[in-house]
């Protein structure tokens, strides 16, 4: 996967709870998109919700696809529930709690939530900005009849790396 919305894992408990960090910079080009400046306005650049869904999205496939050592190849298969009250943005950190309320041959469903810590004022600690809840599928065990390629394709290098440099051993 290319585009990662998480940075570090920071906590993992096995086919339970995992907490991952992403830390926002104007390094980000998808920043400058939202929202520039006009001739009324200075750029106000934030981070989507839809990214942040992305970010708990991930942190709670990571989980999932743990939970069997990533032999099942995890897909997200539906958001049953997401609400973000705030926005996020340059020199914040978002914190993603992620956890499985449901596990089986098919899949997973996972409940998160969404903390933000703005470093401008980070005595204030993080504050919980928004919740999602996750529907997750082991696309090889579907049902569908269809035959996808063996390698897992969902789990590559760019996640197996997030993990080892989190402290997290993953197979090569």
């Amino acid at each position: 996967m290319r585009w990662m919305w998480i940075d570090r894992v920071i906590e993992l408990e096995p086919r339970k709870r995992m907490v991952a960090i992403k830390n926002i910079t104007l390094a980000e080009e998808h920043l400058h998109d939202h929202f520039p400046a006009t001739e009324i306005e200075p750029a106000l650049p934030v981070m989507p919700a839809s990214l942040m869904i992305e970010g708990m999205a991930q942190t709670a496939g990571v989980l999932v696809g743990h939970a069997e050592g990533f032999k099942e190849k995890v897909i997200l298969a539906k958001v049953s529930d997401a609400t973000i009250n705030e926005d996020a943005g340059p020199g914040m950190t978002i914190r993603y709690s992620a956890e499985i309320t449901q596990i089986d041959e098919q899949g997973a469903a996972t409940k998160g939530t969404i903390e933000l810590l703005d470093h401008a004022n980070a005595d204030a600690g993080y504050r919980q900005i928004g919740s999602v809840d996750l529907m997750f599928s082991h696309i090889d065990n579907n049902r569908s009849g269809i035959e996808f390629p063996e390698h897992n394709f969902v789990f590559g290098d760019g996640f197996k790396t997030l993990l080892r440099t989190s402290g997290i051993e993953v197979e090569a």
